[in-house]
């Protein structure tokens, strides 16, 4: 049993933790908070920029082929994943699982699978674990701009245009609220959703809500094909962006419910040490008290 001095410096040590984590906490909730309207401020537009897109795509003025972009190819032999995590930890189960959601996704996939990371700890995971990490990215702002992913779209989108990969996925974990989050694998390139139904990896794929075109037809000035070869580049980087988004919020409120259970697991474990603490005061005193009544009985003897 520890002594009554060995469990006071517990009790003190597991306080001061306790503060270090109410404070994470709420720095945390407020990070949540502002990356939650950021997320939902932008939901609304990548889903109507991807109507836009799907109504150019189908006006009789673009090419039978469409955009290179947006064109399925006939044989898949190569896959890109960009794999989104946070730098750092302290985050409950966060990190570990959407990389394990990605390693599920991979298995299906049965092919060379290519990983581009965002955050370190997805990093150091998988080139821990011997997968093909081809580029990193960390550091990302508290509130980043499309600016501060454009170095993966066009990473991304120049290794599609050359033939390096012939598909492209981005992992993520989707926000739903601040207790509520999915990790989550979406097709990226090509834009036109593949027809997974009935392969292996469709039960680690989450699938697009289905946005099509209208059936209108409008007149674009200019014309339909030079608005995709602009609009498609951007776009892509706006499904990055929006991931980026999704999974910041996760983070953050990830680490919010991390830090207030931690920090109510330390108040339950100070309570249970005081209570030791006392038994062993308790205990000293009796022993004190039973010294001094056996040297008196002695000495009366």
């Amino acid at each position: 049993m520890a002594t009554e001095r060995e469990l006071a410096k517990r009790i003190k040590s597991i306080k001061n933790i306790s503060q270090v984590t109410s404070a994470l906490a709420a720095v945390s909730a407020s990070k949540a908070t502002r990356a939650q309207k950021q997320v939902v401020a932008t939901r609304a537009y990548a889903g109507k920029a991807f109507e836009i897109l799907n109504n150019l795509a189908s006006q009789p003025g673009v090419g039978a082929n469409g955009h290179p972009l947006l064109t399925v190819r006939d044989e898949i032999k190569k896959t890109a994943v960009i794999l989104i995590t946070g730098d750092r930890g302290l985050a409950g189960s966060y990190n570990s699982a959407i990389v394990s959601r990605t390693e599920k996704f991979i298995n299906a996939v049965d092919m060379p699978v290519q990983i581009i990371t965002i955050g370190r700890k997805g990093r150091d995971l998988m080139i821990r674990r011997g997968y093909d990490v081809i580029a990193t990215f960390d550091g990302l702002p508290g509130s980043p701009t499309v600016l501060d992913i454009m170095a993966v779209a066009n990473i991304v989108t120049e290794d599609y245009l050359a033939g390096k990969h012939d598909q492209v996925f981005v992992a993520f974990t989707s926000f739903v609220n601040l207790v509520t989050r999915i990790p989550t694998v979406k097709q990226l390139l090509p834009l036109r959703p593949l027809d997974f139904e009935g392969m292996a990896l469709s039960e680690y794929l989450s699938q697009p809500d289905a946005v099509g075109a209208t059936g209108r037809v409008y007149t674009y000035e200019p014309g339909p094909e030079e608005l995709l070869n602009n609009i498609v580049p951007r776009f892509t980087q706006l499904q990055i962006y929006q991931s980026v988004l999704e999974a910041l919020a996760s983070e953050h409120s990830a680490r919010m419910v991390a830090m207030n259970n931690a920090t109510d697991n330390a108040g339950e474990l100070v309570e249970l040490l005081t209570l030791e603490r006392n038994k062993a005061r308790q205990a000293t005193i009796t022993s004190e008290i039973l010294d001094i009544v056996g040297g008196a009985e002695a000495l009366a003897n």
